[in-house]
């Protein structure tokens, strides 16, 4: 019997036994919490009085729940706490004594303000692994600027090959500038976790999502060093890959990806024009790079004859890379999301069974459900009874005094 059937579906995660501050907002920390609460970690996210997280106030509601609170918290617990008090202030000292990870994305400098910044609380908790998020890292001359996700897309050059060739830049429909937070912030954390257990000791970690955009510039930085030029905007094409991006269908549009020689003559062959794959015009992806026009002209005039389902099956059938072009709710309801448990139930206290997207890995041992994202304050007197000790009473006059919620 292996470990996943001795456990089943209560194990939690390879991050099980890591206890995680969470004290960040908005998108681009909270997304760096999620990962780390998907991995197994127990999150304490500690919220404000009043309406809490940011994103708790922004519609679309349901039973009063923001569908983007919803949508970056669940597994996590949540506390209120008002960091503007001193008594305030020491509880987070003394949770962070009791934690593993600290993750904040205030703006730099309010931490420090705050008397939480990372010295503080290495002094008394040396093991403590600090990860801050921000726009555009702890230095440099944008430091104190705050930042925006279609601002982070803007700078980093991103939205400038975003967009049809004769149209203006546009910003990515997914808001990757905050969401590359979600990203590095935890493979930095992991990384630090594993230092930890040779040192003994932990790290400050200085997450900036423009450096991550531009980081994940990729072979198009390498491109602009080589040509001394920017590449252009392409829209669903490829700079370089001809066939490349969407085709029309009698009744929509299809995604081809034409990546080889291989590629090239199996998308002839499906499409009934054998006789273009040796055509000496077209035979190299040099040449169809450079009479992009004409070839995506001659595929464009066979795919219009067919349907999208026909094109499917001409393409499976000859493997061709391709792909319709799902809306978000086809998307989250096809078979392989299905077949992947992409979209979970969970029982919200509030709303009921309401279902959310599932972690987007999977371990040879079966994890537990994800939790449900929590109200506002569900957790603060479970976690000051529990971790702090705190009495009923103790938490009763911080409760009267406004310190907690």
């Amino acid at each position: 019997m292996g470990a996943g059937e001795r456990e089943g579906a209560s194990w939690q995660g390879p991050l099980a036994g890591v206890r995680v501050l969470d004290l960040t907002r908005v998108l681009a920390g909270p997304a760096a919490s999620l990962a780390l609460a998907d991995l197994g970690a127990e999150v304490i996210k500690v919220e404000p009085p009043g309406h809490g997280d940011e994103t708790r106030t922004f519609p679309p509601f349901r039973a009063g729940e923001s569908h983007y609170f919803l949508a970056i918290n669940r597994g996590k617990k949540s506390i209120v706490v008002d960091l503007k008090k001193p008594e305030g202030v020491e509880l987070i000292l003394a949770l962070a004594e009791r934690c593993d990870v600290l993750v904040e994305n205030y703006r730099p400098g309010v931490m420090e303000r705050l008397g939480l910044g990372y010295a503080a609380l290495a002094a008394r908790n040396p093991r403590l692994i600090y990860c801050a998020i921000s726009g555009f890292g702890q230095d440099g001359p944008l430091r104190d600027r705050p930042s925006f996700d279609i601002v982070l897309q803007a700078l980093s050059g991103a939205m400038s090959v975003n967009g049809e060739p004769d149209g203006p830049p546009t910003k990515l429909g997914i808001p990757l500038g905050d969401l590359v937070g979600g990203i590095n912030g935890p493979i930095a954390i992991l990384a630090a976790l594993w230092e930890r257990e040779r040192t003994g000791r932990g790290r400050y970690i200085d997450v900036s999502l423009l450096d991550g955009m531009l980081n994940l510039l990729g072979y198009l930085a390498q491109l602009a060093f080589f040509t001394g030029r920017d590449p252009e905007r392409q829209g669903s094409q490829h700079p370089n890959l001809v066939p490349y991006g969407v085709f029309p269908a009698r009744d929509g549009a299809i995604i081809i990806a034409c990546l080889t020689e291989t590629f090239w003559a199996r998308i002839c062959t499906a499409l009934g024009m054998p006789e273009y794959i040796a055509d000496p015009r077209y035979d190299t992806l040099e040449k169809r790079r450079d009479a992009r026009a004409e070839v995506n002209a001659l595929v464009a005039e066979r795919t219009a004859r067919h349907t999208v389902a026909e094109l499917e099956a001409l393409f499976v059938a000859h493997q061709v890379p391709h792909a319709p072009i799902l809306g978000v709710l086809e998307a989250l309801s096809q078979p392989q999301a299905q077949a992947r448990g992409m979209v979970v139930e969970v029982e919200h206290p509030r709303l009921g069974k309401i279902p959310i997207v599932n972690r987007p890995f999977r371990f040879d041992e079966r994890q537990a459900t994800p939790a449900p994202p929590p109200l506002l304050g569900q957790h603060t007197e479970e976690v000051l009874r529990d971790l702090l000790g705190l009495s009923a009473e103790r938490i009763d006059q911080l409760r009267r005094a406004g310190v907690v919620a």
